[in-house]
């Protein structure tokens, strides 16, 4: 009989799809039995999980006080009963603390749960603190393997007392495919020609959705006090704030300097046409569009904040992620050659599968 495992998240295509596929992919090449359990995003198109054997339509809702989520944990327990699973990893906040507390019973499992960014960090509001913070300690006692994906989670957690005597990890993140993304090979006059951007003018781009985390305003506001107004500033997701960031750009007099292309399958495209990524974002755990663009060799500027330190060298970050320092760190990006800063190998999605597998014990 093949062993059995379900990897459990919020969301199958923004997540579980994004971020996990190769390592569904390992588990299937090893024999195992691979299930999934999250909620179906997919919008008029069918649910496909490459290399899932069962999938589970689980409806988490992301606020933890709703009621919906406690229907979600009765689904997962009576799942988890019936399956009997070697091992659970469970990812995303309200689904890692349901999965725990759903298989908190099975001896015979190993529960490991990823923290992809823990809601509590240094300066983060206290409201978090008194939320999130013993949660997740309680939680611990039913964790046999934890995995943080940066240094400061990482060393916060690794003091914790897990079930059986269980260990804390540090990955850095899922991994990127340096190789794919160095064959990318495009014509850049003809994609800034697809984009509508005219040829010598700069481009600066910043990937994340359009919402108040991700601070994508303070980056059309400084950019419509620079003295060189030579650029194109691309903006790749979608979100709630796009109507306020069109507004805001159309009212600072540089509406037709900043595009907002929604959704896009070809970021890695768009990369290599960019002369500098920024990422302004409030909290993140281990931003992946970061590492993405270090890995197409863009210059990085961002926000001094855990996991964008793993990243990026000191002269490469504001420190106060304030208007006015923003001004002297894009001036200084945009008027001068920044240097490209390559990407640790350690990020490589062939290295942190080796590290997945010791940890799973394949």
């Amino acid at each position: 009989m093949s062993k059995k495992v379900l990897f459990v998240a919020t969301v199958v295509k923004t997540h579980i799809n994004i971020f996990h596929l190769p390592f569904l992919k390992m588990f299937k090449e090893h024999g195992w039995e691979v299930h999934v359990a999250a909620k179906n995003d997919f919008i008029d198109e069918s649910c496909v999980i490459p290399n899932c054997d069962q999938y589970f339509d689980i409806n988490f809702l992301r606020s933890p006080f709703s009621k919906q989520n406690l229907i979600a944990y009765k689904q997962l327990r009576q799942i988890i009963q019936e399956n009997k699973y070697d091992i659970i990893h469970c990812h995303t906040p309200v689904a890692g603390v349901l999965t725990r507390l759903a298989a908190r019973n099975s001896k015979d499992t190993t529960v490991i749960y990823t923290a992809h960014g823990f809601h509590f960090y240094k300066g983060a509001p206290l409201l978090n603190w008194l939320i999130y913070y013993p949660v997740e300690r309680f939680c611990a006692k039913f964790t046999d393997k934890l995995i943080t994906i940066n240094q400061e989670d990482y060393t916060r957690a690794k003091s914790w007392s897990l079930r059986n005597n269980g260990k804390v990890y540090y990955v850095p993140g899922v991994g990127v495919d340096i190789e794919k993304i160095h064959n990318i090979s495009i014509d850049k006059e003809h994609k800034k020609n697809e984009l509508g951007i005219p040829n010598g003018v700069k481009v600066l781009l910043s990937v994340g959705e359009l919402n108040e985390n991700k601070n994508h305003e303070i980056i059309i506001k400084t950019l419509s006090k620079l003295d060189d107004k030579d650029f194109i500033y691309l903006i790749c997701g979608k979100g709630k704030l796009k109507e306020h960031l069109q507004n805001l750009a159309q009212k600072l007099g540089i509406g037709d300097k900043v595009k907002l292309l929604g959704y896009r399958t070809d970021v890695l495209e768009i990369c290599k046409i960019a002369d500098l990524f920024i990422f302004p974002s409030g909290r993140e755990g281990l931003p992946v569009s970061l590492i993405e663009a270090l890995a197409c060799g863009v210059p990085c500027v961002a926000s001094d904040i855990r996991g964008n330190r793993d990243l990026l060298d000191s002269d490469s970050l504001c420190k106060s992620n304030q208007e006015d320092e923003w001004i002297a760190l894009l001036e200084n990006a945009v008027n001068k050659s920044l240097k490209k800063q390559p990407l640790d190998e350690k990020y490589y999605i062939e290295n942190i599968i080796e590290k997945k597998k010791t940890i799973y014990g394949l």
